[in-house]
């Protein structure tokens, strides 16, 4: 008898544990698991929403595209239900998102946090109609882009001449050929490898997908543009959700996904990685590395050489004026502009 109550007691909680979870999400991105916005943000998130609906959501994190697919891809991932999230770039696929471009304009973005911020209540206003095959979870940034470069670093715009740099986005694209350089587009994890066979002579990167790159030994000369406010570019960053799987949970657990989306996650966001520029820096110069800081004062020339790039932005978007300036109210309201 005892036998077959504790037989019937162990059926009893397996049934428990298996009403427990009702809800796999499956989160793709083309990082490694060493990369800061893995372990830092989607380690933290996943700890948040399964502890918040008391283990009924189950967040399984695929790193460096371990679902298949390249990096450009991902947005479409999620949007087709191939994965239930994706994070990517919004520029991995040029003119597809054609005003969140606006904070990837030379000498528009700052830190992490600032451009993070901004983004939030931008994107209510501005990007809905970009963003609507998806259900957003968060838009954010990393810290101005820096120079890397092999054999030499870039002290001036006489020094980009002929450089192949990798670029990020169309917009870079532009703005790297604007102050004289030969941009390379390709996604980040394979700059490494066009470092090594001299594909490229450096790439803009944050700093804080450095050390997650490994490219410490190969780019040592690196190049920082004035302060941060208004730094080199950026690239704006997307965490979506299949709309069909949002919109199909439980009304409570929609809420926990709510409760860590847009404004309420932005701050670990740019905290994360402002966190990770700072170490990643001190880092590359630990092991050997040299900065050559661009000073503020210097920037007109590469103002004005990249100036002709927001003027065709702005001429070849609708209300584009409108949305530059509104962008860049975004970012000086987060500086306490």
């Amino acid at each position: 008898m005892t036998r077959i109550l504790s037989a019937a007691l162990a059926v009893a909680m397996m049934g428990g544990a298996a009403q427990a979870q009702e809800v796999t999400l499956r989160l793709h991105h083309f990082l490694s698991a060493e990369a800061p916005m893995h372990a830092g943000l989607f380690e933290v998130w996943k700890q948040r929403v399964e502890s918040q609906s008391d283990g009924r959501i189950e967040v399984q994190l695929y790193p460096s595209m371990q679902l298949g697919g390249k990096p450009p891809q991902l947005f479409d991932q999620a949007r087709d239900g191939i994965v239930d999230i994706a994070w990517t770039l919004l520029g991995y696929t040029p003119g597809r998102f054609p005003i969140a471009e606006v904070f990837e304009l030379p000498f528009v973005a700052g830190t992490a946090t600032e451009t993070t911020m901004a983004l939030q209540g931008f994107q209510d206003e501005y990007l809905a109609e970009e963003l609507g095959d998806v259900h957003p979870l968060l838009l954010h940034a990393p810290a101005a882009y820096k120079f890397h470069m092999r054999g030499g670093p870039v002290e001036s715009l006489d020094d980009l001449a002929g450089k192949k740099i990798r670029a990020p986005s169309r917009t870079m694209t532009e703005g790297l050929g604007a102050l004289g350089a030969t941009a390379v587009g390709m996604p980040v994890p394979e700059v490494a490898q066009a470092l090594t066979t001299g594909v490229i002579d450096g790439a803009v990167l944050p700093w804080e997908v450095f050390g997650s790159l490994r490219i410490e030994e190969m780019a040592k000369d690196h190049t920082e543009i004035g302060v941060e406010n208004g730094g080199l570019s950026t690239s704006v960053m997307a965490l979506v959700m299949n709309k069909r799987v949002y919109e199909g949970l439980p009304e409570d657990l929609r809420q926990v996904i709510d409760d860590n989306s847009g404004a309420n996650l932005a701050p670990l966001a740019g905290e994360v990685l402002d966190a990770a520029e700072a170490e990643e820096r001190e880092k590359a110069l630990a092991a050997g590395g040299t900065v050559v800081v661009i000073p503020e004062e210097d920037l007109e020339a590469w103002k004005a050489a990249t100036q002709p790039v927001i003027d065709d932005w702005v001429a070849n978007t609708e209300n584009g004026a409108e949305i530059l300036a509104a962008a860049r109210a975004a970012i000086d309201a987060q500086r306490g502009e």
